[in-house]
């Protein structure tokens, strides 16, 4: 029998609910001994340089200028935390903004070191609920990309393709982008099969990543 893989209102209405909460930035990781205790849920966005996590957790949440964005690959050079305000009595629950890989315009021994950062976070985080990993729609999966996947399914790490960027291309294109997307993923065992699509600049998809994001938290 197929996964139902539908969000439903119900779900969408708990996520618009939780990300409509002010939310603030807890710290910047360095190094994974410095991570916050494990004592909640958690989520966290992963992607190659400049695939855009920060300006879609800042239009996801709702909140300008919460994630630091630039136009330069590499600027996000920590694993940055985000957790909903305490006067907001949200459910306690964590966002991780993770490091791009791939091309960044810094250092090699730099991007070596905040690459290991992701992998050990990754690989070793026991409340991490999903990795949302984002790809450009743009240009589809690329091998860098395949190497995080890899490594998900090898850590059974439940992780879910996010395009990014859709209103950059024509509906046509991004439906056969999707299409060929979800078939690529059944490849891979951590893979959850739906696949969304979404515009930090226009809104397409954010309401369902809402949803998604509270059926994954069990809001």
């Amino acid at each position: 029998m197929l996964e139902d893989t539908r969000v439903s209102a119900q779900s969408i209405e708990a996520g618009e609910a939780l990300c409509r909460r002010r939310w603030d930035f807890v710290k910047g990781v360095v190094d994974i001994a410095n991570l916050p205790a494990a004592d909640r849920p958690e989520i966290a966005f992963a992607g190659r340089s400049n695939v855009g996590k920060s300006s879609l957790i800042n239009a996801l949440l709702l909140q300008k200028g919460l994630a630091r964005t630039s136009n330069t690959p590499g600027r996000t050079q920590e694993l940055n935390v985000f957790a909903p305000a305490a006067s907001e009595n949200a459910a306690p629950v964590f966002l991780f903004d993770l490091p791009g890989y791939g091309f960044a315009r810094a250092p090699k021994e730099k991007v070596d070191t905040w690459t290991e950062l992701v992998k050990d976070y990754l690989r070793g985080r026991p409340t991490l609920k999903r990795v949302f990993v984002l790809i450009d729609s743009r240009h589809g999966i690329k091998p860098v990309d395949e190497e995080i996947l890899a490594m998900l399914d090898i850590a059974a790490v439940s992780y879910q393709v996010v395009l990014t960027k859709v209103d950059k291309i024509k509906p046509p294109k991004l439906a056969a982008l999707e299409a060929a997307t979800a078939k690529a993923l059944v490849e891979h065992p951590a893979a959850y099969p739906a696949v969304l699509a979404v515009s930090s600049l226009k809104g397409d998809g954010l309401e369902e990543l809402r949803g998604t994001l509270a059926q994954v938290l069990e809001l």
